[in-house]
């Protein structure tokens, strides 16, 4: 069962150049990447008992904590800003109120060029760990697909759906985005080349940015890497269906893992790397499969639904997601990765569809089209908080959440 915690955050100025904007700005981003965790839900201000400003993070009086649990706070965040010598600096105390115990004391700072809101999502990221263990995902984001500009290609944007900004420009057809285990680079598929399906990477500096399979010029129609990002999985044509292969991140050492007149498609990589979910049609109906990284030990997992595909594996690999059939369009459905548990985590009249986990696994992405055109949605494990990312122009599709940063 969640548990809501309700929490009060409380931030002072302490720095004639951390301006009264400033510091509300900061904390407006606090707050909506907290409540963005379903973890913690604000406190109305006017039921304040305590200060809403302290003195200081480290030399302020002590927290009178019956003054916070009275009015249902299970949390206090105190804080400090300041702007000094061209950085942004942020000093935070956070308090368990109900045992009367700071449970997190930290320091950030960056350039007073960078947008201060990058702080505000770590700092959330860093309370949600606080009390529940588990790292946050705010300062995440998710990779995707969008034709808002009138073609396909793939984008990036916070994990709460802010700041989408292009990956790419090539006035083509993008598709299938998928990141590296250190968030540096994407892999796609697109057709600028000759116009066919070939892979592509997108790096932020450590990868080498191009063509994945140089002189390769069969169909490449997806891309997926390992969590260890020394390889990937990929769909790659063999003249009769597309089969699943092995490749260096490089795009050297290829191995053929399928041999089949079937088609397999949708990789999706187990935590640990040693096994791989996938889709193969060859009963005559699409089905999630899954086998060891090298081909062997295939598996059928689903038996139930006519047409079942785009696996994704949670990373603490409980759970793999999946889209099914039902009627005229798409649900998404949890099965666990033996096949004993199938259940289903998102229905609705319009399709709902290509699910990607949270790093955290305690939160998907997926697409749907139940407004019309399609947008993408958050959801929590348990099928509550929904919430829409994209809104504005054109279809967004094919999301892929990206791994933590650091």
């Amino acid at each position: 069962m969640k548990v809501k915690r309700r929490l009060r955050r409380v931030f002072a100025d302490v720095s004639p150049v951390a301006r009264a904007s400033r510091s509300q700005s900061f904390r407006d981003a606090l707050a909506d990447a907290l409540e963005f965790s379903s973890v913690f839900a604000q406190i109305d201000e006017k039921a304040f008992l305590g200060p809403e400003v302290t003195e200081s993070v480290e030399d302020g009086p002590p927290v009178v904590c019956s003054d916070w649990t009275q009015i249902g706070a299970d949390a206090l965040v105190q804080g400090e800003i300041a702007v000094v010598d061209g950085r942004f600096g942020v000093s935070a105390r956070v308090w368990d109120a109900v045992r009367c115990k700071d449970v997190l004391r930290r320091r950030y700072s960056q350039s007073a060029d960078k947008n201060p809101m990058i702080v505000a999502r770590r700092l959330a990221d860093d309370i949600v760990e606080a009390f529940v263990g588990i790292r946050g995902v705010a300062s995440t984001e998710i990779a995707f697909v969008s034709d808002r500009g009138g073609n396909k290609e793939i984008y990036v944007m916070n994990a709460d759906g802010s700041e989408a900004r292009a990956a790419t420009a090539n006035r083509s057809i993008n598709n299938f985005p998928n990141w590296s285990s250190d968030g540096d680079a994407i892999v796609y598929t697109s057709y600028r080349h000759e116009d066919r399906p070939l892979l592509f990477l997108s790096s932020r500096g450590r990868r080498r940015p191009g063509r994945l399979l140089p002189g390769n010029e069969r169909a490449q129609y997806r891309g997926v890497f390992d969590p260890a990002g020394r390889h990937l999985a990929i769909v790659l044509s063999t003249g009769v269906a597309p089969d699943l292969f092995l490749a260096r991140d490089d795009g050297g050492d290829l191995r053929r893992l399928t041999r089949t007149r079937s088609i397999e498609v949708s990789p999706a990589w187990s935590p640990d790397g040693k096994r791989l979910a996938f889709v193969s049609d060859k009963t005559g109906a699409p089905n999630v499969y899954v086998m060891n990284r090298d081909g062997s030990n295939v598996r059928r997992l689903t038996y139930d639904g006519s047409y079942n595909t785009s696996p994704a594996w949670s990373p603490d690999g409980r759970w793999i997601a999946y889209e099914t059939r039902v009627g005229g369009q798409f649900d998404i459905w949890l099965i666990d990765p033996e096949g004993g548990t199938s259940l289903p985590l998102i229905t609705h009249p319009r399709s709902d569809e290509g699910p990607s986990w949270a790093p955290d696994s305690r939160k998907l992405v997926f697409s749907s089209t139940r407004r019309g055109r399609a947008d993408l949605y958050a959801v929590d494990l348990d099928g509550s908080n929904l919430r829409r990312l994209t809104s504005g122009a054109g279809n967004n599709t094919s999301p892929a959440w990206g791994p933590y940063s650091e």
